[in-house]
């Protein structure tokens, strides 16, 4: 071996790439396309309500920032430009409200990165609805793949999985979108390992979304690079200093799921996937959860609480322990504070993220007699555990637990109604109803859609 990793078997990404290559249509079972266009639709859906979002304003107002030309949509605007820029723009806004779908496996979102390039790509190549769903299916089995290949070692260490790993999902969509071969591909994935990048010491600030921007983009522009000539080694993976020795560390991965049992189930198919119900980490759902059926069941009234006490998993709690948040992006990422409304409003809603709703008094007072802890290390709680406690003025202590609730899934999935609902809530930020309705439908039937220009339009604000 040489100092650039070349031996004499097949390198890990050259592997990979041709089963990327290699992914059919027809390997797309009708559960998995259903997922799919929810996850997509879902996606646009929290896009359009991000939009206004400071994060997303400051990142398409900076200079040079969407003045590229372009055909491809800013959702929610009349703002038209480069398949680039628009995925930076549109990644960021899917993941401002930190609103979007997420995985137990991947630990992180896994829509967010693959669709702002894969639409942009349809819009400016002229590809079908089928295509888009196809593309993403592909991204998405790439995203769990590197996920169960370095988890739980590269969550614990730090790293933000929907931008580390998501930018190896978005680069194999998007290649798949440009038509790489199995060499361009296997380029473009060592290109997307060396522009990797997102620490979850930024969760609770504009750069998290701003990962996802980076990601989409950055994926899409190692296909586009690769598509040119590009090169980069190919055993970027494996190599002393590549990337699951340098992210990771020797010992902590296995490249197996990268390589193997390409013909077995889809990931996308597995109940381990989550819509949310409610616009802030997916890692405070549980204990809402619990907080709602208390207060619901037990008819709670939050004058009368004297203490609230809550438990989740360490895995959950580590960047959820914000007690008295100071911004609307750590009420995202607060446990208390999340309680807190759930018990005073009986939900958790996108107003509830707004200007200074974290300060209103009764939040106040509730958040000042509230205390939260971490079950122990290796006890029996599950990953996606949780429970409430409440303390009565009248010396009362009522409490629930809920087990495995990773959010809006398997038997407890969303209704397309519900789906709807939250669609509409979310838009209505952007676009008029009318319109906004007629692209969650043309969304919710996207493998019949032939003109993605036509669905493209309903996204956008007429110019004049």
């Amino acid at each position: 071996m040489n100092d650039v990793g070349v031996t004499e078997i097949p390198a890990i990404l050259s592997t990979l790439a041709a089963h990327i290559v290699d992914f059919k249509r027809d390997r797309i079972t009708p559960k998995a396309l259903d997922v799919a266009k929810v996850g997509v639709a879902d996606t646009i859906g929290v896009a359009l309500a991000g939009l206004p979002e400071p994060c997303t304003q400051i990142v398409m107002n900076t200079p040079g920032v969407g003045t590229a030309p372009g055909p491809c949509v800013i959702f929610g605007t009349d703002r038209r430009t480069s398949a680039l820029d628009a995925a930076l723009v549109n990644g960021v806004a899917s993941h401002a409200l930190d609103y979007d779908d997420f995985s137990s496996v991947f630990g992180g979102h896994q829509s967010a990165p693959l669709v702002a390039p894969l639409f942009a790509l349809a819009v400016e190549l002229g590809r079908s609805g089928q295509d888009i769903l196809t593309d993403y299916v592909a991204g998405f089995e790439v995203e769990h793949r590197f996920a169960r290949a370095l988890h739980p070692h590269h969550y614990d260490k730090g790293w933000h999985p929907t931008a580390t790993l998501g930018i190896f999902g978005a680069a194999a969509a998007a290649g798949r979108a440009l038509g790489l071969d199995a060499s361009q591909m296997a380029c473009a994935l060592a290109i997307a390992a060396s522009t990797a990048s997102g620490l979850k010491a930024n969760f609770g600030t504009m750069t998290k979304p701003l990962h996802v921007g980076y990601t989409a983009r950055g994926g899409l522009l190692a296909a586009y690079l690769a598509r040119g000539g590009f090169d980069a080694n190919p055993a970027a993976m494996e190599h002393h200093q590549g990337f699951f020795n340098v992210f990771n560390g020797p010992g902590t991965f296995d490249p197996a799921p990268l390589q193997r049992n390409w013909d077995g189930p889809l990931e996308i198919e597995a109940p381990t996937l989550s819509l949310k119900q409610f616009p802030c980490c997916g890692s405070t759902h549980q204990v809402i959860f619990a907080m709602l059926n208390l207060a619901r069941e037990e008819a709670i009234d939050a004058d009368q609480v004297a203490a609230i006490d809550i438990k989740s998993h360490p895995q959950r709690f580590r960047h959820t322990n914000t007690p008295h948040p100071t911004s609307v992006l750590q009420a995202k990422f607060s446990v208390q504070y999340t309680v807190a409304r759930a018990l005073l409003d009986g939900a958790v809603a996108l107003k509830d993220f707004e200007n200074d709703a974290f300060l209103q008094p009764e939040i106040g007072r509730l958040l000042d007699v509230t205390t939260a802890e971490a079950f122990p290390e290796n006890g029996p709680d599950g990953p996606w555990d949780a429970m409430v406690g409440v303390t009565l003025k009248d010396g009362r202590h009522l409490s629930r637990r809920v087990e495995n609730m990773v959010g809006r899934s398997g038997d407890n999935a969303m209704s397309v109604d519900e789906l709807r609902a939250k669609f509409m809530d979310c838009a209505a930020l952007a676009l008029p109803a009318d319109q906004a309705g007629a692209a969650f439908a043309d969304l919710m039937a996207l493998e019949t859609q032939t003109d993605m220009e036509s669905v493209a339009s309903l996204l956008a604000i007429p110019t004049g």
